[in-house]
């Protein structure tokens, strides 16, 4: 059964609990959420956080908060876990944690941050700090809700017009994440009480105010981390202060570089290669240490050594080797990471004399610098005048350009000559404004710096950050009227864009495909937009999928009551109650040739604008094509940990998504995998391999035999291949040597695997080749990469031992429909189980091949009568089985930490690693490696819709240029934000005409073959093949097609593509291969035939 809903619980915090205070600290109200037990209540706040301390939270209804994957004498045992001081929820957050490590996450959950400012920003970046796992987050504002704010704050509804804006937000807030205590705060802050949190972050506060609490935080001990940020219209901007001497301990979060060593010279400087299996990624200056390395021994002792002109698969050490021992073989290099520590000023002293601001597009270079005094500008703008510029005035615009031309003039050395009154007259008239889609983008990139400001993991920001998108203004003028407020939710993006604009959002038909992290937040932020909530407009939203618990973390329209739902129809009526009026229809259909009868001709031709928020490239290239096909712009994104990018695909001005592909992943040798793995990755490929061979395919083998035994041994004899014949010798020990009927036949099963796997196949291995072995060359055959294996002895007494015969076991039973019974989890009791097993004596085998050519991907083999034989034998041994018998198939299910799945793909992966003495890891990283686990946090995702949804302003307004749109690939991470302009379609020419992957030919005619080809050769083309699909209609070189050159176009289609032309489609397309008169390829369009 699903959870309930729940009410929220939200802790306002009103002036006279502030005022009484304890040893001079405030004192919060005391109150725990239902179904938590907190040690620590809101007010321990002012006494634990100033450490960075915090106490244990668990929640009554927690199913993980079970004990460690170590067994004890008598103990049960569960399925595997790491034995954690803070309990993290791993089904919630395994996307987070495969970016951030548990290390950071326990910061995290540490962690106090203060939130000032509850506009569209504040609740963007409270938003994120909450779905992340903040101990607790404090909402600050002591501002009422107004019309104005609904067009960029989610937690805002009508009914809260009036409401202070902290406690309006705070309910939506709190059910993000039930785990973190959200706070209310709705007075006037004292710079006091900022010493209970550990990052302090301002949306909308003076600059006077600013610079007094930031001299707080910068000389508080420890250091408070201060953010000041805001969102003015389409200008935006990030001040960091992290205190004196800031530690980051990772600036990049990547995984140390390694590498293979083949070779080390007695020379100063030494020169080290490594083996071309992969290049290694170090760079002059990084440090490494070395291991493993037999002769020149000295360079294991563990001491980071700096290098230099590091190359593809070598570099120098700057260190004298001359009289080490001579090299022999072995060695691994890793890369060292150092902290760096970073010295940031106060905002006070910085804002005359800033660092170098943080550059994000190069054709506006000369952007940031102005923006600076801009937003300076209109500090002082607020404070003389109380009130923002108003919209399309521009004696209000005259006036903030006059300050700011008065504080550039006070510059000296920093001050600028060329002040662009044009780009300070578009800041002036949006500056009351917070659009959702900057709010969005400021929201990720804010809340990714309060992260690193709690853990130390990532680079921060330092100090200055400005954006603009000043290219999203519609490209006519507008007149002052335009920006007239019309007493609608929409009124502060009015301000910005002017009504026409709105009404061409409100009036949008737009297709939004998936309703994932990043299809919850477009929705999000197209509701806020008002997209599609005109009375034409209409938005349609898809998505086979159902919600998962991990979704949780980073899908702010899923609550954890909707587990089980679908994603579409839940995301679908979140975004309708952040907006009633918009016009919406969730399906909960894949987009593919499958579903051309729902997605068809008329839907995508009625489409203004398709934005994709899939999570796999095969569906982006469908839809790629379905946009190129009908002429749409296409908005493309995506992310990947802290990375993201967005890309336009727009009609006719940028080259399409398929244009540019990333290169193909390097897949491992098979041989590598199977017997010469040298790294844990390939263990757990391996790992993963075996698991769906014993409890999917074999099982699937089996009951495709049982189904139907005639046609199986066919089919079987049919292929007459390895193939055939291992899933032959599969099926037979299956129902023969491993049949299991009862649970200590598992067990039994499950320990001659141990054998099999980690014991008997190496010691086959160094029989074939011993440690001493030459290769035809001479070489060593244990040379780098390869890694000589060493057999395991099994021992109850080890934990890995017993976990994996008990995962394994399981799993068996499950296959075969046998009960499992509890004595399985007690140790003593499986260990004795396990002792009555008899393991037959091992004795290698001669003549028994083990691929060792790097190029083999698959076994080969050709043997009919053991074909045949086994054929014979399943037969009799078919007669024998009870009616109706079959195994179950059990499908790698990552999601589920109480299935044993990840347990015995862990257990796999490890004791194969112990064979090879590879370093092991625990059951989450074996779970993200082999589970292909794509890293994901909100604050990437909320930065890349953000992004998205500012071009989308672009599309729906018609009329930009391609030199408007904007490409964005960003690391927050480091922080790195490229933006820059899409790549024009390549453009082909022929004899005076010229096209791109944009144009389409028509032929209005129900042509024959022969037709086609002259109406291509008055065109200077000489068509040579035509083809439909992937089926070839015609081609000169094959004598028979010349039959067909007087068949009707549309009848061969039908016949030999077997195309399904239904009653409301008019034409069929082809391709057209064609050359010109010198015999030259020419990439020809698409061709419609309208055939009726």
């Amino acid at each position: 059964m699903l959870p309930r809903k729940r009410a929220a619980e939200v802790v306002v915090v009103e002036e006279e609990s502030l005022n009484k205070s304890n040893s001079g600290a405030a004192s919060f109200p005391r109150k725990n959420r239902i179904g938590c037990f907190i040690a620590s209540s809101p007010a321990d706040i002012a006494g634990s956080t100033g450490n960075n301390s915090r106490q244990s939270l668990s929640c009554g209804n927690d199913k993980n908060n079970h004990s460690s994957g170590y067994l004890t004498e008598g103990s049960s045992i569960m399925a595997l876990s790491d034995s954690n001081p803070i309990d993290i929820d791993e089904d919630l957050h395994s996307r987070q944690l495969a970016v951030y490590g548990r290390e950071t996450m326990r910061k995290l959950f540490m962690s106090n941050v203060l939130v000032s400012g509850m506009q569209g920003l504040g609740v963007e970046i409270a938003k994120n700090l909450i779905l992340a796992g903040f101990k607790s987050v404090t909402l600050h504002d002591e501002g009422k809700v107004e019309l104005w704010d609904l067009s960029s704050n989610f937690a805002f509804s009508e009914n809260d017009v009036g409401k202070n804006r902290a406690v309006a937000s705070a309910g939506t807030l709190q059910e993000l994440n039930n785990a973190v205590l959200v706070h209310s705060l709705t007075t006037k802050l004292t710079k006091e009480q900022l010493s209970y949190y550990q990052a302090v972050v301002f949306t909308d506060i003076s600059l006077e105010k600013a610079m007094e609490f930031n001299d707080y935080c910068h000389s508080h001990q420890p250091p408070i981390a201060f953010i000041k940020s805001e969102v003015r219209g389409l200008f935006g901007s990030v001040f960091c202060d992290f205190g004196p001497e800031f530690t980051v301990f990772d600036v990049d979060g990547e995984e140390p570089h390694t590498g293979i060593v083949a070779s080390v010279s007695n020379d100063n400087p030494a020169l080290v290669s490594c083996v071309d299996d992969e290049r290694i990624e170090f760079r002059d200056g990084d440090l490494v240490v070395f291991s493993e390395i037999h002769g020149m021994t000295q360079l294991n002792d563990g001491r980071p050594r700096k290098i230099r002109n590091a190359g593809a698969y070598s570099f120098f050490l700057e260190e004298d080797t001359t009289h080490y021992g001579t090299y022999e073989k072995g060695g691994i290099v890793t890369q060292v990471k150092e902290p760096t520590v970073l010295k940031f000023k106060t905002l006070r002293e910085s804002l005359s004399d800033p660092y170098d601001f943080l550059l994000s597009d190069f054709s506006k270079h000369d952007h940031p610098p102005l923006l600076h005094l801009a937003f300076w500008a209109l500090d002082k703008f607020v404070s003389e005048f109380g009130r923002f510029p108003v919209a399309g005035s521009e004696d209000d615009a005259q006036k903030l350009i006059s300050i700011a031309c008065n504080i550039n003039d006070t510059l000296l050395d920093e001050k600028l000559d060329d002040m662009k009154p044009e780009l300070l007259r578009h800041f002036a008239f949006g500056s009351r404004a917070v659009l959702n889609p900057m709010a969005a983008l400021f929201g990720g990139i804010v809340g990714q710096e309060i992260v690193k400001a709690c853990t130390g993991k990532f680079h921060p920001l330092f100090q200055y950050f400005y954006y603009d998108s000043v290219e999203s203004l519609p490209t006519e003028p507008l007149d002052p009227n335009d920006f007239r407020a019309v007493n609608s939710r929409y009124d502060a993006q009015i301000s910005v864009f002017g009504s026409r604009l709105q009404k061409k959002l409100e009036e949008a038909k737009v297709f939004v495909i998936g309703s994932g992290a990043l299809g919850c937040e477009f929705l999000k932020n197209l509701a806020l937009m008002g997209v599609s909530c005109g009375s034409q407009g209409k938005l349609t939203l898809t998505d086979d999928d159902v919600i998962e618990k991990s979704n949780l973390s980073r899908q702010l329209l899923f609550r954890d009551w909707n587990i089980g739902q679908a994603k579409s129809t839940v995301a679908a009526s979140a975004a309708v109650s952040i907006n009633p009026s918009l016009n919406i229809e969730a399906l909960q259909k894949r987009v593919g040739p499958e579903t051309e009868n729902v997605f068809d001709d008329t839907f995508w031709g009625n489409l203004s604008v398709v934005i994709n928020a899939l999570d796999n490239v095969s569906a982006r290239l469908y839809v790629d094509q379905r946009c190129l096909y009908f002429q749409k712009p296409l908005l493309e994104s995506g992310t990947l940990g802290a990375k993201c990018n967005t890309q336009m695909v727009i009609p006719h001005l940028t080259e399409n998504y398929a244009a540019s592909r990333d290169p193909p992943e390097k897949m491992t040798p098979m041989c590598t995998v199977q017997s010469f793995p040298h790294n844990i990755d390939h263990c757990l490929t391996w790992a993963r391999s075996e698991f769906e061979g014993l409890f999917e395919k074999t099982p699937a083998e089996v009951n495709a035999y049982l189904s139907s035994p005639i046609e199986y041994a066919n089919a079987m004899k049919k292929s007459n291949d390895f193939s055939s014949r291992d899933n032959l010798e599969r099926v037979f020990k299956c129902l023969h040597r491993e049949k299991c009927e009862t649970f200590k036949a598992c067990v039994t099963w499950a320990r001659r695997k141990f054998e099999d796997y980690f014991a008997n196949r190496v010691k086959q291995l160094i029989y074939n080749f011993p440690e001493d072995a030459l290769t035809s060359t001479g070489v060593p055959f244990w040379s780098a990469p390869k890694r000589f294996p060493r057999p395991l002895q099994f021992s109850a007494s080890d934990p890995g031992h017993l976990q994996f015969v008990m995962a394994a076991s399981i799993l068996r039973a499950e296959t075969f429909g046998i009960p499992i019974p509890d004595w399985v989890k007690n140790t003593r009791k499986l260990a004795e189980a396990i002792d009555e097993v008899i393991i037959p004596d091992f004795k290698p085998k001669k003549n028994v091949r083990i691929v060792t050519d790097e190029n083999s991907t698959s076994l080969s083999g050709d043997d009919a009568a053991v074909i045949d034989a086994l054929i014979f034998k399943l037969e009799q041994l078919r007669a024998n089985l009870p009616p109706g018998f079959g195994m179950k198939l059990i499908q790698f299910e990552k999601d589920d930490n109480t299935n044993y799945h990840t347990d015995l793909i862990a257990g796999l992966a490890n004791l194969r690693a112990r064979n090879y003495n590879i370093p092991e890891v625990d059951k989450f990283k074996a779970k993200l490696i082999a589970g292909l686990i794509i890293p994901a946090i909100a604050t990437s995702t909320a930065m890349a819709t953000g992004l998205v949804c500012l071009e989308l302003y672009k599309v729906l307004d018609r009329g930009h240029k391609v030199e408007d749109y904007r490409n964005t690939y960003a690391n927050l991470a480091l922080p790195l934000y490229s933006v820059f302009e899409p790549l024009p379609p390549k453009v082909h020419k022929h004899q005076g005409m010229s096209w791109t992957i944009w144009d389409r030919w028509f032929l209005y005619d129900n042509v024959t073959v022969r037709g086609l080809l002259e109406w291509m050769k008055k065109k200077g083309l000489n068509a040579y093949s035509v083809s439909s699909g992937k089926s070839l209609i015609y081609n000169k070189m094959f004598p028979k097609h010349q039959e067909r050159m007087d068949e009707k176009l549309v009848d061969l289609v039908r016949e030999v593509a077997k195309v399904e032309l239904p009653a409301y489609r008019r034409h069929f397309d082809v391709v057209v291969a064609c050359e010109d008169d010198e015999g030259k390829d020419v990439d020809t369009p698409q061709i419609s035939i309208y055939y009726r």
